[in-house]
C-alpha cells in the first residue's frame, strides 16, 4: 500500500494510557494539522474519546482528531488499523503480552513502527521472528525510543560521530554513567519488569537471552569480548567516582552493541560499552555505590521469586496507566553523560557526549523522545543506511534525532573530554 492510500500520518496507540496520553499531548502542542495528520488510537472509545476532547481544549487550532480502535486479541483490528497510516507509535505495554500482534500487522502493511520497550526477552523474539521480513518490506520497527535507550544509544552514537570527526578514529569503550536524574515510575514500566521476571522464571530460553550481554545481535553474531553489565560497586576506570550498577543496564547495553553490529560495526568487534550510577569519591562514594546495589540486588531478588513478586504487583505497584503527579513530572530532570575512550597513533583520546534535559525521564522526556522519534520516521529525517529491519534509535534514525531533541529542550552534544577527564 502506497503511503498516498493512507489516511494518517501517525496513530499513537495507547493514547489512553498515562505515555500515550502524554505523547499525544505533545504533539498536538508541537505541531498542526497542517503538518502532521494524526489519530489516537487503543481499545476503549470512550475514554479515547474523553483523551480526544480534553486534546482539542488544550489547542482548538486540531479541531478534531480522528479516534481508531482496536484491540490485540483481535489482530485483524490491528492490520486495518495499520494499513491506514504510514507510523505507529505505541505505549502499550507489557510488550510481552501485547506487542507482536501489532508488529505483525505493521511489517504486513509495510507500517513504520516505534515504541517504549524495555523487555529485552521480546525485543529478542522480534529481532529472530521479523527482522528478515522488515527488511524485505523496507518497514522500520524500532524499539526503546524512550528513556530506554535513547540516552545511552544516541549519546553513544554522538561520542562515536565526535571520536571519528576529531580524531579519525572510533573509541573501542564506552562508559554510560547516569549521573541525575528525578521522576516517578508508572505502572506500566513495573508491570513490565514483573513480566519479564516471570518469563525467566518460567522459561530457560528467556533466562540465555538476559544472561548474555550479544543476545540482540544478529544471528551468528552472539557472542563477543564484552562481560555485560557490571552487578557491584567499583571504582571506575575513566574518572574519579565509585560507580554503582544501573538498573537499565541490561537493556541500554544490549540495545548499544546491536546498533554497532546493525551499522556493520563502525565502531569494532572489539567495542565494549558499561552502563553505570556514578556515586562519587571517596568512602562516602563506596558506601552510596554499595546501598544502592544492595538496593537493586534485594528488589531483583524479590522480583525472582513467584510469590514475593505476586505481592509487589498487588500490594506494592501502581496499576498499569497510573504513574506520576504532575508536581513529580514537572520537577523530573536526568542527564546521561557517554565517556568514550579510544586511541590513535598520536595517543589516546577521550570524549564525552552528554543527553538530558529538565523533565521527567520516564514521563515528560519520553514523550518528546518518543514523539521525535515518530516524527523522524513521518519525515524520513534520519541519516540511516539501513531502510528496513527491526532497528534501534540511532541505527534506524542516527543524529536527526538529536537535532530534533535539542530544538525542544534537550542538551544532545559530544565533546572533548578536558585533561583531568571531565568535559
Amino acid at each position: 500500500m502506497s503511503n498516498a492510500d493512507r489516511q494518517h500520518d501517525l496513530v499513537v496507540w495507547g493514547a489512553t494510557g498515562v505515555a500515550g496520553r502524554l505523547v499525544a499531548e505533545y504533539l498536538t502542542e508541537q505541531y498542526t494539522p497542517d503538518t502532521l495528520s494524526l489519530a489516537i488510537g487503543g481499545r476503549n472509545e470512550d475514554r479515547l474519546q474523553a483523551v480526544e476532547s480534553d486534546l482539542v481544549d488544550r489547542n482548538d487550532e486540531w479541531g478534531s482528531l480522528p479516534i481508531v480502535i482496536g484491540d490485540a486479541t483481535e489482530p485483524e483490528t490491528l492490520r486495518e488499523m495499520a494499513r491506514g497510516t504510514r507510523v505507529v507509535c505505541t505505549t502499550v505495554g507489557p510488550y510481552t503480552k501485547y506487542g507482536t500482534p501489532l508488529v505483525e500487522a505493521c511489517v504486513e502493511a509495510g507500517t513504520e513502527y516505534c515504541d517504549l520497550t524495555g523487555e529485552v526477552n521480546w525485543t529478542r523474539e522480534i529481532v529472530d521472528e521479523y527482522h528478515d521480513a522488515a527488511v524485505d518490506a523496507d518497514t522500520r520497527i524500532v524499539h526503546s525510543c524512550g528513556f530506554d535507550s535513547v540516552p545511552a544509544d544516541l549519546g553513544t552514537l554522538l561520542a562515536q560521530s565526535f571520536a571519528m570527526e576529531e580524531f579519525g578514529a572510533p573509541c573501542s569503550r564506552a562508559r554510560i554513567y547516569v549521573e541525575s536524574g528525578s521522576g516517578g515510575v508508572s505502572g506500566g514500566t513495573l508491570a513490565s519488569a514483573a513480566e519479564l521476571f516471570e518469563a525467566a522464571s518460567n522459561d530457560p530460553e528467556v533466562r540465555k537471552v538476559l544472561g548474555n550481554p550479544y543476545s540482540l545481535a544478529p544471528p551468528g553474531e552472539r557472542e563477543g569480548v564484552d562481560p555485560g553489565e557490571q552487578r557491584l560497586p567499583r571504582k571506575d576506570p575513566l574518572r574519579s567516582s565509585w560507580t554503582a550498577p544501573s538498573p537499565m543496564a541490561p537493556v541500554n547495553e544490549r540495545v548499544v552493541r546491536r546498533s554497532n553490529a546493525l551499522l556493520d560495526y563502525p565502531w569494532g568487534r572489539g567495542f565494549r560499552c558499561t552502563e553505570v550510577i556514578p556515586t562519587g569519591p571517596g568512602l562516602g562514594g563506596a558506601a552510596t555505590a554499595g546501598l544502592i546495589s544492595g538496593g537493586l540486588g534485594l528488589f531483583t531478588l524479590a522480583l525472582s521469586f513467584g510469590p514475593t513478586r505476586s505481592a509487589l504487583k498487588r500490594f506494592v505497584f501502581p496499576d498499569p496507566g497510573e504513574g506520576p503527579s504532575e508536581e513529580q513530572m514537572e520537577a523530573g530532570h536526568f542527564r546521561v553523560r557517554v565517556r568514550g575512550q579510544g586511541t590513535t597513533d598520536d595517543g589516546p583520546f577521550t570524549v564525552d557526549a552528554v543527553v538530558g534535559t529538565d523533565r521527567d525521564p520516564g514521563y515528560g522526556a519520553t514523550a518528546r523522545m518518543l514523539g521525535e522519534s515518530a516524527m523522524c520516521l513521518v519525515q524520513d529525517d534520519t541519516d540511516s543506511p539501513l531502510s528496513g529491519g527491526v532497528l534501534t534509535p540511532a541505527s534506524a534514525i542516527g543524529e536527526p534525532l538529536a537535532e530534533r531533541l535539542q530544538t525542544v529542550g534537550f542538551t544532545a552534544s559530544a565533546s572533548v573530554a578536558n585533561e583531568d577527564g571531565e568535559s
